[in-house]
C-alpha cells in the first residue's frame, strides 16, 4: 500500500514533468516519432528505479522533484543516472533537445 503511493507520487511529481518536459523539448527540435517513443520508454522504465531511490533518498526525492517542476533538473541526467540502458535512446534524442 505505501509502495503504491510511493510509486503514484515519484510518477505524477517526478517522472511526469520530466517525461514532459523532454517531449515538449524534442516537439520543438522536431524529432522523428521513434526517437520521442523510445524516450518516453526510457521514462517508464526508469519508474521502478526512481521509486527504489525515493524510498531511500526522501530528500533527493523532493528536490529533484522541485528541480523538474522549476525546470533545473535535467530529465537526461536522472533518467540516465536511474536507468543505464536509457543512454542510447537519450543519445539519440539529445540532437533534438532544445534548451529553453
Amino acid at each position: 500500500m505505501i509502495g503504491d503511493l510511493i510509486a503514484f507520487l515519484v510518477s505524477v511529481f517526478l517522472v511526469g514533468p520530466l517525461q514532459s518536459k523532454l517531449v515538449d523539448q524534442l516537439a520543438d527540435g522536431r524529432a522523428p516519432a521513434a526517437v520521442v517513443q523510445q524516450v518516453e520508454a526510457c521514462a517508464t522504465a526508469a519508474l521502478p528505479a526512481l521509486v527504489k531511490r525515493a524510498t531511500d533518498e526522501p530528500w533527493w526525492a523532493i528536490t529533484t522533484a522541485i528541480g523538474a517542476w522549476v525546470g533545473t533538473t535535467s530529465p537526461v541526467t536522472v533518467l540516465t543516472s536511474a536507468e543505464p540502458s536509457c543512454a542510447p535512446a537519450l543519445a539519440a534524442a539529445r540532437p533534438f533537445i532544445t534548451r529553453s
